[in-house]
């Protein structure tokens, strides 16, 4: 395929979620930021892709318009992981992980977009290596509220929505209690502490942890790329999971090397994207590691989240971001035969088309 143009999008939705948006970002948290990039091809084929947002959207946006469209436009694609690669080793200068990855993310998955649209065919079937899952299931992941009365009341909220399993940031012990003893014992949850712990406070808690019970521990300690400390923190009863704030297959190898986690936790937007993906998945396959991929986003990452998990096995579950956003950039299809799946698009590519209406209102420089 032969790029004809790229374009960059972004966008700011507010979304409500109950609480005061403090605790998990460096500043106050209450709106969706979303990179969309929007790739076109010789025979007007367009692929949407994007790169993690939260608070650094116009530095990825940078990346993608000042050191990947000028080289892309007029080239000819034939291989998107090849392209991949060949992004990485131009703009390693820069940095292999952060907005950089989160750039070639983007792009990558615009590409993929591109790749099943010119086949003809929704991206899933282009990546499958066997059968298709008509639907992926979710769990609700709870933003950070450091309130027990008001966590556990959101955490009822969810299930009543028709969430089966829940993730929570939260830190302390009162709030972990709170949610148990408001959903009862049999509801799954998992805690989600953002790297908060160190190694000592984390030990401390696991036997409490393990009596709530939890379903997986995530990011324990910092820095979350720490694999020989977190090696040390398996088979104390918790399961442990990481990942999201790794990049490229290279990092997770190296923490399987080393034994560090029960769970790997890609991000399609912040690793590199659908490319990254694969190879990671290949090696979750080697070693028989469940995929739980970080995906707390509604644009392309999500649609292309909702492709690798149909086509891959060993993506177990997806993790929807309990908030509502003011608008949503794309529609979101939930399944009418499953609680709390979502199906996935049939149609070719990823099935992401950006509403006009909601591009137009909530569109920043």
């Amino acid at each position: 395929m032969k790029i004809q143009a790229v374009k960059t999008h972004l966008l700011e939705i507010p979304f409500h979620d109950g609480g005061k948006g403090e605790g998990i970002g460096p500043t106050t948290w209450k709106q969706l930021d979303l990179l969309l990039v929007e790739v076109h091809d010789e025979q007007g084929n367009v692929g949407w892709g994007e790169g993690f947002g939260y608070f650094v959207t116009r530095s990825t946006r940078g990346i993608v318009d000042r050191l990947i469209a000028p080289t892309l436009v007029g080239e000819t694609v034939v291989d998107v992981p090849a392209w991949n690669r060949m992004a990485q080793r131009r703009l390693h200068l820069f940095g292999r992980y952060g907005v950089t990855l989160f750039a070639i993310s983007a792009v990558d998955i615009a590409l993929w977009d591109l790749a099943a649209k010119r086949a003809g065919v929704p991206l899933s079937h282009l990546l499958a290596r066997g059968g298709v899952r008509p639907s992926a299931p979710f769990y609700a992941s709870l933003v950070r509220y450091a309130d027990p009365a008001l966590v556990a009341r959101i955490a009822r909220d969810a299930l009543d929505d028709g969430f089966t399993s829940l993730k929570l940031h939260e830190i302390a012990m009162p709030e972990l209690d709170a949610v148990r003893s408001a959903v009862g014992p049999d509801v799954p949850i998992s805690v989600d502490v953002n790297a908060n712990w160190s190694f000592e406070e984390t030990e401390a808690f696991l036997p409490t942890l393990e009596r709530l019970p939890t379903w997986w521990l995530e990011e324990p300690i910092f820095p979350p790329e720490d694999g020989t400390r977190l090696a040390r923190l398996r088979g104390r009863g918790v399961p442990i999971a990481a990942g999201e704030n790794w990049s490229t297959s290279v990092q997770f190898e190296e923490m399987v090397r080393l034994g560090a986690v029960d769970v790997l936790q890609p991000s399609v937007t912040k690793v590199g994207g659908i490319s990254e993906f694969l190879a990671i998945a290949d090696l979750a396959e080697a070693h028989g590691l469940p995929l739980l991929p970080h995906s707390p986003y509604f644009g392309p990452g999500f649609f292309a989240s909702l492709h690798l998990a149909a086509a891959l096995d060993q993506v177990r579950e997806l993790e929807w971001l309990y908030v509502q956003p003011e608008a949503w950039i794309a529609p979101i299809a939930r399944s009418q035969r499953q609680p709390w799946h979502v199906d996935v698009p049939t149609t070719p590519g990823i099935g992401f088309e950006p509403d006009p209406v909601v591009m137009e209102r909530y569109r920043v420089e």
